[in-house]
């Protein structure tokens, strides 16, 4: 495997039978990159996570982790990799500071600075019974007792889960600051704006297969507009839509919406020059329209349905 990529599967495979499972999982996360994965409920993020960190063994295809297979090898997987799963199961310790005393000893962490450091960004009293925590106090403390080993590759699902918005802003901060120190962060989720804060690059997974996979830069940075402009007459509206030199619609007498390249842009605004128009608005393509867009066509990553 290439030094570059850090985690990497291909042709993955785990059929539960009746459609269940994830099916021909190709992802290559690379050095240094935070990579978001994402898909609703019950769509194999957890599945893929699993095989990924050797739990679950594959029907057909390969997964590895700094080029160790993933079911042979998991125990050293295991050694390298923080890890927060998405069902959160504590030993029978009765503290938080007992646990995460415990998780110190096992990681071998000596210096309880950066551990410390998390447990003020998340606001977390660790003195607390672990029996009575919330949910959002027990993920909390699942992030520092993953976080505070410093390993460079993290494996995330579904990480901020139970937490309130102002906690996952925290968390966020906490991933920028990972990112920063040049590891390599795969997390799951479901909710898209905390996806396209943080990450590079995104999988989307619907029923089992990938749909579709795209650069947050490209999506930042679009090499294509798209513009919904309002014209005083609707006969302006209708002489633009025939004329313009790229793909016009009309949405209603007077609205029309125009898509053009950056090379375009200038192009069309000498064009608007033409026309009386009392309104005109870039339409911004979010990861969440994006995904519902994919998600209605439904393609694999191998271009089927």
């Amino acid at each position: 495997m290439n030094n570059d990529v850090i985690i990497k599967t291909n042709g993955l495979t785990k059929d539960y039978g009746k459609g269940r499972g994830i099916f021909d999982i190709d992802l290559e996360i690379r050095r240094g990159e935070v990579f978001g994965f994402v898909g609703t409920n019950g769509s194999g993020k957890t599945t893929t996570i699993r095989n990924m960190m050797g739990f679950i063994r594959p029907d057909s295809g390969t997964s590895a982790v700094n080029g160790l297979d993933s079911w042979s090898r998991s125990a050293d997987i295991m050694k390298n990799v923080s890890y927060i799963p998405g069902e959160i199961a504590f030993p029978a310790l009765k503290t938080g500071t007992e646990f995460l005393k415990t998780q110190a000893k096992y990681l071998g962490v000596t210096d309880f600075k950066y551990m410390n450091h998390i447990i003020e960004l998340l606001q977390l009293d660790p003195t607390a019974n672990l029996k009575r925590m919330s949910k959002g106090m027990k993920q909390k403390t699942a992030i520092v007792a993953a976080l505070m080993g410093e390993k460079e590759v993290l494996v995330l699902d579904e990480p901020t889960t139970g937490l309130d918005p102002l906690m996952r802003e925290a968390f966020l901060e906490l991933i920028r600051e990972e990112k920063q120190k040049g590891h390599t962060i795969f997390m799951s989720s479901h909710i898209f704006e905390e996806i396209e804060a943080v990450c590079d690059r995104v999988s989307m997974i619907k029923n089992g297969h990938i749909i579709d996979t795209t650069s947050l830069y490209d999506l930042r940075h679009p090499t294509t507009k798209n513009f919904i402009i309002e014209f005083e007459q609707p006969a302006q509206q209708k002489k633009f839509v025939e004329a313009a030199p790229f793909p016009a619609a009309a949405t209603d007498a007077n609205t029309c919406t125009v898509q053009c390249s950056v090379e375009q842009l200038d192009l069309l605004f000498n064009t608007l020059k033409n026309y009386q128009i009392s309104y005109l608005r870039e339409i911004h393509l979010s990861l969440q329209q994006q995904f519902m867009r994919a998600y209605k066509e439904g393609l694999t990553q191998n271009g089927n349905k």
